[in-house]
């Protein structure tokens, strides 16, 4: 049923931009959406699909919700454990996850006020594509390591990358990852504290034995 892997790196100063491959890994389209971003990126993708939201499968590297309250509890990789605690923390248990593995730094979530400007567009873009059941979270940085070795292959078109390399690298590698996510070489992780998971191209105990 799915026919378009897309990923969307959110950030304000060029507007976000997306990468989209098909399910041969080959490239669609790309660009960079500057005004009206999240209902714009409804709209392209409901076009892309001929209104059929089953068919794409879309990675946003932004948070997908704030946090409401504090977080009272820390993650113990060697027992696989979560440890209730008296320090209140930023952050969801998502990021926590890949924080403690030493896959990648996450940029810790906040209360919605406290919310940087680019993870409240984030937090829009996560609303505005409700109706769409395959989407998740990714975070390029972690997929850059775990793919290092990999010798992942994609087709890469360096259409609208002049505008910003590194944001449309990291929304290219955010559509791999949730194509390896749905051919299920990856994993999802967090989610207990009901504030959203990530999704990785591999998963945590395989990568860790490499």
């Amino acid at each position: 049923m799915i026919s378009l892997f897309a990923g969307i790196d959110v950030q304000l100063n060029r507007g976000c931009c997306y990468y989209i491959l098909d399910k041969n890994k080959k490239y669609i389209s790309s660009g960079w959406i500057e005004e009206n971003i999240s209902q714009s990126f409804k709209k392209l993708f409901s076009e892309l699909t001929d209104n059929d939201p089953r068919k794409a499968a879309i990675g946003i590297d932004s948070p997908r919700m704030p946090i409401k309250n504090f977080r009272k509890r820390s993650f113990d990789k060697k027992t696989n454990k979560w440890i209730d605690d008296k320090v209140k923390r930023f952050g969801r248990e998502c990021e926590v996850i890949i924080k403690s593995y030493n896959i990648a730094n996450p940029q810790w979530t906040r209360t919605f006020e406290e919310s940087t400007d680019w993870m409240k567009l984030g937090y829009s873009i996560f609303e505005s594509l409700k109706d769409f059941p395959f989407v998740y979270e990714v975070f390029p940085s972690a997929s850059y390591k775990m793919l290092a070795k990999e010798n992942v292959k994609f087709e890469l078109c360096l259409n609208d990358f002049s505008e910003g390399v590194k944001d449309m690298l990291d929304a290219s590698v955010a559509a791999i990852t949730v194509f390896e996510f749905i051919k299920g070489r990856g994993c999802e992780v967090g989610g207990e504290d009901g504030l959203g998971t990530i999704i990785l191209p591999r998963k945590i105990e395989e990568w860790m034995k490499r």
